[in-house]
């Protein structure tokens, strides 16, 4: 069970159908379009649609350049997606386990997208729960970007 002492979550109506939203943030190829922290540069060549136990990697960079390899660990389509990261190297062993998990509900003028960052697994939660304001943030940011998207 999640310990949500350390989870954040925020939420945003978006008024877009759940298909076109899920489509969206199951295609790695786009996170750069939607991350609202700036931190996600590209999935590797030849990402595809997300499904249940798929691994993919993310280039990132937040002052220093890595990689992130994210498994997917929650899976149903249209409905609910959710990857967990592991970094590469000494610095991924100690910073790993964070789970990202978007839920989708069907709402009148759309559809409601909650984003949660989750940290009751993650190795180094002590020091990376202090960021939780700066995350909620750039939460709020994607999914604002994510209308966007889905919206133009």
């Amino acid at each position: 069970m999640t310990d949500t002492k350390y989870v954040e979550t925020v939420e945003r109506t978006i008024p877009a159908p759940p298909e076109a939203i899920f489509a969206l943030i199951a295609d790695p190829s786009r996170h750069q379009d939607i991350d609202g922290s700036g931190t996600v540069r590209e999935a590797p060549e030849g990402s595809k649609q997300l499904a249940l136990g798929d691994t993919f990697g993310m280039s990132m960079k937040a002052g220093m350049s890595y990689s992130m390899s994210n498994t997917v660990i929650e899976y149903e389509p249209n409905r609910l997606l959710a990857w967990q990261t592991r970094g590469g190297g000494k610095l991924g062993k100690r910073f790993a386990g964070r789970i990202w998990r978007y839920e989708l509900e069907p709402v009148e003028g759309g559809t409601r997208v909650r984003e949660s960052w989750d940290l009751s697994e993650e190795t180094g939660k002590a020091l990376v729960w202090r960021a939780r304001g700066k995350t909620r943030k750039n939460m709020d940011a994607t999914l604002e970007r994510i209308e966007q998207v889905v919206t133009t």
